[in-house]
């Protein structure tokens, strides 16, 4: 792996935090993962943004809901297999035309050796889009930025439920600690 390639994969969660201070994003649900670690990390840190921690990623899409009623941006950061969880309350981001945007750290791809994270990590593009949400994903480290910018800017200037996912390439791939 190249060095410009090593810096971009190592930075994208701070990539990712900046796009979302761009788009004035105020508050920020989770159940804790892995992938989204550091982001999350970052979003506690800042004394401008609400950080919660969530039972089930159910919760976070009314979270967002709520939060836009309320005049403020949200995101919900989820794992792919959280994303099942989600289904029936996206209903009321579809039905409500609300705006909604989850960054989705993608298990089930590139390398997984978690037999059960395979079929959400699969069904997870395609269920999201069967619900009417816009699906972009990234596998690079370098285009992370730009593409969370566009996915904020899609869903809350152009008033879209969109989702970004971020490849188990770019997050890279789980293993047994020995």
């Amino acid at each position: 792996m190249r060095r410009d390639e090593m810096r971009s994969k190592n930075e994208w969660p701070s990539e990712i935090f900046r796009g979302l201070k761009l788009a004035r994003v105020r508050q920020v649900c989770h159940v804790p993962d892995g992938g989204h670690a550091s982001l999350i990390e970052l979003c506690v840190a800042d004394r401008d943004i609400v950080t919660t921690t969530l039972t089930s990623e159910e919760e976070g899409v009314a979270l967002a809901c709520g939060a836009w009623q309320g005049g403020d941006r949200s995101v919900l950061l989820t794992q792919s297999s959280g994303v099942g969880n989600c289904i029936n309350m996206l209903s009321m981001v579809r039905a409500c035309a609300f705006p909604f945007l989850a960054i989705v750290s993608m298990r089930g791809q590139w390398g997984e050796f978690v037999s059960w994270q395979i079929p959400m990590g699969q069904a997870t593009p395609v269920v999201l889009s069967k619900m009417g949400v816009i699906v972009h994903q990234v596998d690079r480290g370098r285009d992370v930025g730009d593409a969370t910018e566009a996915c904020a800017k899609l869903a809350f200037d152009g008033g879209a439920a969109v989702a970004l996912l971020l490849g188990q390439r770019l997050i890279g791939a789980k293993g047994f600690q020995q």
